[in-house]
Formats: structure tokens, sequence, C-alpha cells
């Protein structure tokens, strides 16, 4: 896989920041939400999973105007699906790419969808994580307090965000995810989204999708409700829904390897991450080769007596990695350990 490269492009009189990364056919990743190219790659679980679709893909993604490295300044009369739209145009045309496939994650998914809309000879497949046709995130009662906070207060305003899209997360994680949004963008930014984001309805638009969709959505999506998945695929014509099991909104955290593994084969190119994350803390799940070959035999069915044989190890050594791979994949048992990295494709 190539190194990602960061470069620029003019839009009207603004100036857009993008990234290209891997080798093979174009695959878009629209930005979700206020990012940031660069510092998102020192989250090693969001750097694992754009370098697992960057194995098979020319993964292409961008910071969308008023955040990131993108130009930060943007007009009231921009903040519309339709320019979202236009933008992304503008990227597809700039880079030349040739029916590209989408992943399409959250608000991204909804601009990837609304770009199908407008272009569907263009696109080659369309991959749906946590999008929604209507509507937006599940604290819509709370919105207009909530944008009154992002504009008064963009430190506690970044913070309740974390909370409500991380709920759970430990202190060094919302830490660090408070620091991304802050560094992304400013609070009128912030809350300029979240309108947008909740302002959005495409459903009339989305029968002229006719490129081949996978719709996955989360079953207890803290952030999107599965209901609003479950719309959105219905309204597009001969799509597939799929509903995965976890609380996690974000698709590098929680069972990575489940949405990898169904995108790989959606994509017809295999899919598997490096390592998992913690979605407690973000932290990344390394095994060594030799922890690999432990799990690989217990999956096997095998006990520690009988894998101390089989690699030449003593019992309790065998023991002490079973332990440690069981605590660090959060796993009270060590058939479940085995069976999670057996999903993840470690072994």
């Amino acid at each position: 896989m190539s190194a990602e490269r960061s470069n620029f492009f003019r839009f009207g009189n603004s100036v857009v920041a993008y990234s290209t990364s891997g080798h093979g056919p174009p695959l878009v990743f629209p930005q979700p939400s206020f990012g940031h190219l660069e510092m998102e790659f020192e989250s090693g679980s969001m750097r694992s999973f754009y370098q697992a679709l960057a194995s098979k893909f020319t993964l292409v993604r961008y910071d969308r105007l008023g955040t990131g490295m993108s130009d930060r300044s943007r007009t009231s009369d921009t903040w519309t699906l339709e320019f979202e739209v236009d933008v992304l145009d503008a990227i597809v045309d700039h880079l030349g790419l040739a029916r590209p496939s989408f992943f399409g994650f959250s608000y991204g998914g909804v601009v990837a969808a609304a770009w199908a809309a407008r272009r569907p000879k263009w696109v080659k497949r369309l991959l749906l994580f946590g999008a929604y046709a209507a509507g937006g995130w599940n604290g819509e009662p709370l919105l207009e307090s909530v944008g009154g906070v992002l504009r008064a207060n963009w430190d506690l305003g970044a913070r309740l965000l974390t909370a409500a899209f991380l709920p759970g997360a430990d202190r060094d994680l919302s830490d660090w995810f408070a620091g991304l949004r802050r560094e992304s963008c400013d609070g009128e930014v912030a809350a300029s989204l979240l309108e947008l984001w909740e302002g959005t309805d495409l459903r009339d638009a989305l029968g002229r999708i006719t490129a081949p969709t996978l719709v996955l959505h989360r079953r207890d999506d803290p952030v999107v409700a599965l209901e609003r998945g479950r719309m959105l695929a219905s309204l597009i014509p001969g799509s597939r829904f799929l509903v995965l099991e976890g609380s996690q909104h974000q698709p590098w955290y929680g069972d990575t390897a489940a949405v990898l593994r169904l995108g790989g084969e959606f994509f017809g190119s295999p899919l598997r991450p490096s390592f998992g994350a913690n979605p407690r803390n973000g932290r990344p799940i390394s095994l060594t080769p030799r922890e690999r070959e432990v799990l690989a035999l217990v999956a096997e069915g095998l006990n520690d007596a009988a894998i101390a044989q089989r690699l030449v190890l003593s019992a309790h050594t065998v023991h002490r990695h079973v332990a440690n791979v069981r605590t660090r994949l959060g796993y009270s048992s060590r058939a479940g350990a085995a069976a999670y990295a057996t999903r993840a494709g470690w072994i």
C-alpha cells in the first residue's frame, strides 16, 4: 500500500484538501463530519481502518470546506446538501475518477447517496454505513440548545458532542476526540454542520440510484437510529440492508472486522484490519506471531498442554499467552477470544 498523499485543489474561490492512498480501483470516503485528514491518522483505529481500505483500493478522502486542512471560511449560503455534492463532484472530476465506488459513513453516506442519485451511471458500487435519508442524529429535540452551546463555548460543545457520539468512552479517548473536533473547525461551523445534518432530506432522490447498494447499520447505534438506516435502504432500488450487532456509530470501533468483511465481499476484494480497537479507549489491539499461533490452536480445540507440545513451549508459557490475549481482547473465555480473532482474520 502506498503512503497517504495530501493535496489541494481550487473549488471556486476556496481550496479543498484531499488525500489519496493505496492502489487499485477508486474508492471515495466522503468526510462524515468535521474532521482533519492528518490528525485522524494519529488514531490507531482510524488509521488501521483507512489502511485496510487502501490495501485494495485507491482511497480518496477529503476535508469538508470549513474544516480540517481545507479553507476554514465558508458563507452561509453554502450550508446545503447540494453544495456538499457539488464539492464531491469537483473532487471526482479533478482526479478523473472513472466509475468510483463509495464508502459513505454517517453524513458522508448522505453525500455519497445524493451524488449517486445525481450521477447514477457514474457509480460502480455504493456502501452506506450508519447513514440516513432524512433527519440526522438521535438528539434532534436538543438541536437548538446544543447549537447554542457550540457557538457560545466550543470547548464545552466539543465535549458534549463527543459524549453523544462516543458514549462510554474512557477519558483518554474522549479527550482525544474532543481535541480532534476543536482542531478541525470552530463552534460556528460545528453548529452549522449539525443543522445541515438535521435538515437533510433526500428521500425523493434515492429512487434514481441504480448502482448496487449495501446499507449496513449497527443495531444500537446511539447517533443514527436503526429505523433511519432501514428507511434509507427501503428507498434505494434493489439495495441490501444488513443489521450488525453493536452500539458503536463509528465503523473503526466495535466489530470492525465484520464491517470490513462484509464490505470486502460487497466490493469483491477481501478486506481485513491489521488490528482491532478497544471500543472504550480506541487503543489498538495487535497480536504477535506467537499469539496468533496459540490462538489458532485454541480455535482448533487444543488445551494448554497440547498446544505446548505442538509448539515446543511450556504449558505455563502457553497459559500466559492465552491470558494476555484474553485480557487485551476483553474476553473472559479462551473460546471467545479465539472466535473474535478468527472473525477478524488474524488467524
